[in-house]
C-alpha cells in the first residue's frame, strides 16, 4: 500500500505541521519477498519514500542511512538482501544475529548491528560479531561493554536509547537523565556514542508518533554542544519511518517493508519492560 502524501505546511518558525494524509503503524499487508527481485523491488520503494520525505522536509537523502532489520529472516534472504545491495542489517536477538553472522561469514563487508534490549550476560558475543551497538540504556551495561570491549581490543560505535514516549513498559533513558549519562561514560574509551535512538508510541495518530521524534532531535541538538560528535538519530521503522525522517532521522530501522511481515509478534523483538525483566 503507497501512501499518497500532500506537500506539508510549514509554520512561520519552519517547523514541519502534522500531515493528515500520513497515516502512522496503518493496516498495511506486507506482502513477502521470496526472491533477490522482490527484495529488490521493496527496497526501490522504500528508497523512493526516503527520497519523498527528504523532499517535504528539505533534507539530502544521503544523510539517512537505511538500516534493514532481518529478524526472523533466514540466511539465503539476508543474502539476496546483499546481494540486492545491503552491507548492513539489524538484529534484536542476540543469538539469532550470531547464529545469523556465522553463516554469512563469507560476505565478508555485511556488518551486523544489534538493535535491541540487550542483557549483560549477552555481551561477550556482542563484542565479538557486532559492529554497532545502537540500545544502551544504563551504566552496568556500559560498563560489561567497556570490559569486554577492552578485553577483545576493539572499540565499538554506540546508540543512547531514549525513552520519548513516557510509556512505563519501554526502555530506554529518561530525556532528562540523558546529560548525566553521557557524562557518566566520558572516561569510557572502548564506547563511542555516536547518537540516540528511540522507540515512537505504537499510535495511529501522526502527531503523537511524531512528537517522540521531535523530542528526541531537540535533545540530540542540546547535547550536541557539549558533544558535537553526537550525530545519530535512529528513529523510525516499517510503519512510520516517514515522519521520522521528516523530523531528523538519520538511520532508520525497516525490516516488514522490505522482507514482508513477519509471523512472529512485534512484543518477542520489543518485549514490554516488566515481562523483560521478569525473564532474566
Amino acid at each position: 500500500m503507497v501512501l499518497e502524501v500532500s506537500k506539508p505546511q510549514r509554520s512561520k518558525k519552519g517547523a514541519m505541521q502534522n500531515n493528515p494524509a500520513i497515516e502512522p503503524h496503518a493496516k498495511i499487508l506486507y506482502p513477502q519477498a521470496q526472491t533477490q527481485a522482490e527484495i529488490s523491488a521493496n527496497l526501490a520503494m522504500v528508497k523512493d519514500k526516503i527520497s519523498a520525505a527528504c523532499l517535504r522536509s528539505g533534507r539530502n537523502p544521503d544523510a539517512v542511512q537505511l538500516l534493514p532489520v532481518s529478524k526472523t529472516i533466514p540466511s539465503s534472504r539476508i543474502q539476496m538482501a546483499y546481494a540486492a545491495g545491503c552491507r548492513a542489517m539489524g538484529e534484536n536477538k542476540v543469538q539469532e544475529a550470531q547464529e545469523k553472522a556465522a553463516s554469512t561469514q563469507h560476505l565478508a563487508d555485511l556488518r551486523w548491528i544489534v538493535i535491541g534490549h540487550l542483557q549483560s550476560n549477552k555481551v561477550r558475543q556482542v563484542c565479538r560479531f557486532a559492529s554497532e551497538f545502537h540500545a544502551l540504556d544504563s551504566l552496568k551495561l556500559a560498563q560489561a561493554l567497556e570490559d569486554q570491549l577492552q578485553k577483545e581490543g576493539r572499540a565499538m560505535d554506540v546508540l543512547v536509547q531514549v525513552n520519548t514516549s513516557g510509556e512505563a513498559s519501554k526502555y530506554g533513558l529518561q530525556p532528562a537523565a540523558t546529560v548525566a549519562f553521557l557524562h557518566s561514560l566520558k572516561d569510557f574509551s572502548a564506547l563511542k556514542v555516536r547518537g540516540l535512538m528511540t522507540l515512537a508510541m505504537l499510535s495511529t495518530h501522526s502527531d503523537q508518533v511524531r512528537s517522540c521524534f521531535q523530542t528526541l532531535r531537540s535533545l540530540r541538538d542540546q547535547l550536541q554542544q557539549n558533544t558535537p560528535q553526537l550525530c545519530e538519530l535512529s528513529m523510525g521503522m516499517s510503519g512510520d519511518f516517514e515522519l521520522a525522517i521528516e523530523e531528523g532521522a538519520t538511520i532508520i530501522r525497516v525490516g516488514q517493508a522490505i522482507f514482508g511481515a513477519r509471523a512472529t509478534s512485534d512484543q518477542y523483538y520489543w518485549p514490554e519492560k516488566q515481562a523483560k525483566v521478569q525473564q532474566e
